[in-house]
């Protein structure tokens, strides 16, 4: 179990980041700030923490010294408008590391509901492409953050049959593509096309595509596209910009056929939103989340096959910049000894640690036992 922060490079992330043990008293302070702060969002008064620890005998006066030296050593930051504080990265960090230092099990952290319903989630999982789906989809119902589930995956029949499709315009001549299948797998692309389309013709060509081609398979819809297009001239505008948008690459069937490849499945994106200043900054976390090879790449820096277990990364900044105030919680997904994918969860640096880790970890877990399975 690691954790990394911000003070390492986008470069060399797998650098220490640890900070040094500050003694049981400081320790305790700053764990009542954090979690008073992750569960309020508000700054936190030195009163507030003397009537949580009393009984250590700790004063108002004896805790607002001890924040005084958390703030000095870069632990505690105070808004200019508040006489409380609120923690940084760095008491992040040491949060964190501090909770993986217990190396308490995930059934030990989760409650046994919680168990239950994650395993309930996965019951009838076919195929990994399942497995990795709907990871994405549980850890963003328990996180509250981002649900991430990166793997290697195989095309089966079975989902590649169209539920629907939609098209949302991002920019000039980019589109971005989400694909549903009728097995409740989730696929999307980022597309660049040679001209642009507005918001109207994209609606129309979802709507004619959904109309026309549901329960069809990938490969069929796109020669009976071409077909159509031959011979049904009244309605050659939407079949012309459907068969554009599908031939660039929407949902070309062929690039899953080669035996294995990475999929990444996400979902919660609208968990980052609470307020109207998150809400300005979620189109910017959005439009960096779709571009998947970025996550990829964030993914594949910080969790190997050599990672024993969870990472935690807080501060995401220096590898996306669009991801500041974000943390990442990752374990590796393995059959044995061999890594297939990643597990993970992308959220508030406010988010519920313990939780979430414990989450992250026993999905991994679950991933190992499922794949064991003859």
């Amino acid at each position: 179990m690691e954790v990394n922060g911000s003070s390492n490079s986008a470069s060399n992330p797998r650098g220490p980041a640890v900070d040094a043990p500050i003694g049981p008293r400081k320790e305790l302070v700053l764990t009542a700030i954090v979690e008073n702060y992750i569960a309020n969002g508000e700054p936190v008064a030195s009163q507030s923490v003397a009537r949580q620890h009393n009984r250590e005998g700790m004063s108002a006066a004896t805790v607002r010294n001890v924040m005084a030296e958390l703030s000095e050593a870069g632990f505690l930051e105070q808004p200019h408008t508040s006489a409380g504080r609120i923690p940084t990265a760095q008491a992040f960090r040491y949060y964190v590391e501090q909770l993986l230092r217990r190396k308490s099990s995930a059934r030990q952290v989760l409650p046994q509901p919680t168990q239950e319903q994650i395993e309930e989630s996965f019951t009838g999982v076919a195929n990994a492409t399942d497995f990795f789906a709907r990871t994405s989809h549980i850890l963003a119902l328990l996180s509250g953050g981002v649900g991430v589930g990166l793997g290697v995956t195989a095309a089966t029949a079975d989902w590649e049959l169209l539920e629907h499709v939609h098209f949302t315009r991002l920019g000039v001549a980019r589109v971005l593509t989400v694909l549903v299948t009728t097995a409740g797998v989730v696929r999307d692309r980022l597309l660049t096309l040679e001209h642009d389309l507005t918001p109207g013709e994209l609606e129309t060509a979802a709507n004619y595509l959904n109309q026309n081609f549901h329960g069809w398979a990938l490969e069929r819809i796109r020669q009976e596209l071409t077909r159509r297009m031959d011979r049904e001239r009244n309605e050659y505008n939407q079949v012309l910009c459907s068969l554009e948008l599908w031939a660039k690459g929407a949902m070309d069937p062929m690039a899953d056929r080669n035996s294995q490849e990475k999929s990444i499945f996400m979902d919660g994106v609208a968990n980052l939103m609470v307020n109207e200043a998150d809400r300005r900054h979620l189109r910017e976390i959005f439009l960096a989340l779709e571009e998947k090879q970025r996550i990829i790449d964030l993914l594949n820096a910080y969790v190997d096959s050599k990672q024993p277990s969870v990472r935690v990364v807080v501060g995401l900044e220096e590898a996306i910049p669009e991801m500041r105030d974000l943390v990442l919680i990752a374990a590796p997904a393995r059959r044995g000894a061999e890594h297939l994918g990643t597990v993970a969860v992308i959220g508030p640096t406010r988010i519920q640690y313990a939780s979430a880790i414990g989450t992250v970890t026993y999905i991994a877990d679950l991933f190992g036992r499922w794949a064991a399975q003859p």
